[in-house]
């Protein structure tokens, strides 16, 4: 019998995540190419809505302009927080407090621009080379993601996206590079960023845009499908090249609770959970869930696969699960009855129990650890919350100061779940909170929703000196990892 655990293990993962795609900017430098992520806009006059909706529904007039040169438009994740340029100066601010892990990732669109060619970009390695080295000097152990929304756009219009079986080997031939180059410098990876968000923002997670598509439900769950395939050769290729390496699947967990005991609430909330567990239990367990059947069935979907792909998925599953968690969500047979959540990223009925931020993020730390224990239950693989953090406008007082309490009370209440969570049996290896320093945001493409423990001067028209400023949640999240969690 083992023992009970108490507290967070000795060589606990603390730091920081955070994205290429939403950080790095220079989008234009030593090769890089369009990515995805490339075509979202941004216009104040626009309302909140506008945004959320472009982020869940990309039109082909859209990516066109995007291709444009000529096209006056606020493109926000083309220049990011200048990352790539001031890595050094961000890293050094990580170590100062105290990180001993940085979940980032390797932009696809550095390494090979188009995403089809035969040789990689030697400068947008060289680029991570100094990244990871400036890292392993401050003894910060880098956890990359292979992809974070951030496909090359070129094979969104040339081959369709992810629903093209030949983005396979494009997405091996660029896995097996970078691992052959950085083997000694990184072992933690994940393959896909939030896989199961391809569900929720087609166009991003897969390169699939919706308006107009004749059969989108057929379309999804057909690049999943490459995307497993993959994903199982990538876990195949890292192991063969980097002894000792984990390899790692991740996905958005949007906790869900029956709105009531009415059984078809109850119901619908096992059928909304197995949608995203979906992702999950095919990179974990390394087969296709019964479930999936009827599943396929009701939404029209019928899987075009190859002799083989069963044993690939079979023999190459993944070393652990990672997760991005910021908040809960209820569930009901009658939602439309009922007041939605609505900055939640699927909607969903409003729990009259909790707070919400300022998108509408129903704040629920004591749902963090269910969720890690029905996650440990499910699969009983060590797990990583790769993200979680809330968004908040952030003001810079008169004396200089940013007084962030809001964030810290925030994340005090979740590491304090965590920490439950642990004593319950769960094997919880890291925490990177979202996002250590200000960035792009992801679904917005605002800079005025803060995530981090450092703020950046640059508002959502991209003015400002980009200079680097202290917030208070600094010195607190300093604490916290040099007490190994117990300080809060």
């Amino acid at each position: 019998m083992e023992h009970v655990k108490k507290g967070f293990p000795k060589n606990f993962l603390w730091g920081g995540a955070a994205a290429a795609m939403q950080t790095e900017g220079a989008y234009d430098a030593d090769g890089r190419g369009l990515s995805v992520s490339d075509v979202f806009t941004f216009d104040s006059k626009q309302d909140k809505k506008y945004w959320l909706d472009q982020w869940h529904m990309m039109t082909h007039r859209q990516v066109q302009e995007a291709l444009d040169p000529a096209i006056q438009k606020n493109y926000p994740k083309r220049r990011g927080n200048d990352f790539y340029h001031r890595y050094e100066e961000d890293i050094e601010l990580f170590a100062e407090m105290g990180f001993s892990t940085y979940r980032t990732s390797i932009a696809w669109t550095r390494i090979f621009p188009n995403g089809d060619e035969l040789e990689p970009n030697e400068l947008g390695l060289a680029f991570y080379d100094k990244v990871f080295d400036k890292l392993l000097e401050h003894q910060i152990e880098p956890v990359v993601s292979l992809t974070h929304y951030d496909m090359p756009l070129h094979l969104v219009n040339a081959y369709g996206g992810w629903t093209n079986r030949k983005c396979i080997d494009f997405f091996v031939r660029f896995a097996e590079t970078v691992f052959r180059r950085y083997k000694d410098k990184v072992k933690y990876w994940i393959t896909f960023n939030e896989m199961n968000c391809l569900k929720h923002h087609p166009f991003v997670s897969a390169g699939i845009i919706e308006e107009g598509h004749p059969n989108l439900e057929q379309a999804k769950y057909q690049a999943a499908h490459h995307q497993f395939l993959a994903s199982a050769l990538s876990v195949k290729a890292a192991h063969e090249i980097i002894p000792g390496s984990m390899v790692g699947s991740m996905i958005s967990y949007l906790l869900l609770y029956p709105n009531t005991c009415n059984p078809d609430d109850v119901l619908e909330t096992q059928h909304e959970e197995r949608v995203s567990f979906f992702f999950s239990d095919v990179q974990v367990r390394g087969y296709y869930p019964s479930y999936s059947a009827r599943m396929f069935e009701e939404k029209g979907v019928v899987l075009q696969t190859e002799p083989g792909d069963d044993a690939i998925l079979r023999e190459n599953i993944v070393d652990y699960i990672a997760i991005s968690y910021y908040m809960s969500n209820n569930a009901s047979a009658t939602a439309e009855q009922h007041e939605k959540a609505s900055g939640n990223l699927i909607g969903g009925v409003k729990n009259p129990y909790l707070e919400q931020n300022e998108w509408g993020w129903q704040i629920d730390p004591k749902g963090l650890r269910y969720a890690l224990n029905n996650l440990y239950d499910r699969y009983q693989k060590p797990l990583f919350i790769a993200e979680n953090g809330i968004g908040a406008i952030d003001t810079i007082r008169e004396d200089g100061t940013i007084q962030d309490d809001y964030r810290i009370d925030y994340l005090k209440k979740h590491i304090e779940q965590m920490r439950e969570a642990i004593h319950d049996g769960v094997d919880l290896i890291g925490y990177t909170a979202w996002g250590p320093i200000d960035m792009i945001s992801a679904s917005t493409s605002q800079m005025s929703k803060r995530y981090g423990f450092v703020y950046v001067d640059q508002d959502d028209e991209g003015n400002g000196s980009l200079k680097r400023i202290k917030k208070k949640s600094f010195d607190w999240y300093k604490q916290v990892i040099a007490s190994n969690g117990e300080t809060l």
